[in-house]
């Protein structure tokens, strides 16, 4: 694998797609976007891929992900993934614009897809999300009409519907949480996706979401399981992770990268976060 010393690089959509939404018919349709999906990258996008046929096998932010049996995998935006192995696969990819993903879903998507959910004999799922994701396909290769963004906008929504309505009948290891103190946490979560290089104080988010620090970290360590100031430095250092893994950045610049203008302080976070050094992770992982 080649290693750059530039940071990983990010896609956004193809200008193909219309109103933030483009679909691939797998095993029939040319890959979406013109990069090569067999080296590491990421997107500024979500991509849904409905695995119908053959294998898949694929890194995603470290973790090896095997894909043979009929599934679905959500990839998000800023996670670092490439194909692995492939062989004759069949299905469908919905690539979409990270503002068409209405906020009630995104924790549970988050959540629900923290590996591949698959297909059951008894399910009905696979059935209703392949006649949408065809129907999306069909629309995409029609002569637009004024409604046709809002019809694809209106697809996508029930197909993640769908999901939703799958995950919130699994048995899940967290409390459900409703109502104000989701809310919160969501708000911080996505500040934090947004801040978390120059934010690295609690009170920076508190601030912006108008509660106080001890509140804040009360209500993400109920629903997350951490305190803030660990989300805070759990964001980094995968980051740090993505960084020293596909580049050969230095583990100073790497440092800078993640919001940390101290190499020593960023180095002894890292061990502590990792139980390895930077550089022991660069080798451990790349050898």
């Amino acid at each position: 694998m080649h290693f750059s010393g530039q940071p990983i690089k990010q896609f956004d959509l193809t200008p193909l797609a219309k109103a933030g939404v483009f679909v691939i018919h797998i095993g029939n349709d040319e890959p979406e976007g013109g990069h090569d999906i067999f080296k590491p990258h990421r997107d500024r996008h979500y991509m849904l891929i409905i695995a119908l046929g053959g294998s898949l096998k694929m890194m995603l932010d470290f973790e090896e992900v095997l894909i043979n049996q009929p599934s679905m995998l959500l990839v998000f935006p800023e996670q670092v993934h490439h194909v692995v192995e492939l062989k004759d696969p069949q299905g469908w990819a919905i690539h979409f614009d990270p503002s068409l993903i209405q906020e009630e879903f995104q924790r549970v998507l988050q959540t629900g897809f923290a590996k591949p959910l698959l297909f059951t004999q008894t399910d009905t799922l696979q059935a209703q999300v392949i006649t949408i994701a065809s129907l999306m396909h069909q629309l995409q290769s029609e002569v637009p009409t004024t409604y046709t963004g809002r019809t694809m906008h209106e697809l996508l929504a029930a197909i993640l519907s769908l999901l939703a309505g799958k995950f919130s009948q699994m048995p899940v290891g967290n409390k459900s949480k409703e109502g104000r103190p989701s809310i919160i946490e969501r708000d911080f979560s996505q500040l934090l996706l947004r801040y978390y290089k120059t934010w690295k104080q609690p009170s920076q988010y508190a601030q912006a979401l108008s509660v106080s620090v001890s509140h804040l970290n009360d209500t993400v360590k109920d629903i997350s399981g951490y305190p803030v100031s660990v989300r805070i430095q759990q964001t980094s250092i995968l980051e740090a992770k993505r960084l020293l893994y596909f580049t050969n950045l230095s583990v100073k610049e790497i440092g800078y990268e993640v919001g940390y203008d101290n190499p020593v302080y960023f180095s002894k976070l890292f061990k502590k976060a990792t139980d390895l050094t930077p550089l022991e992770f660069r080798q451990q992982f790349r050898d």
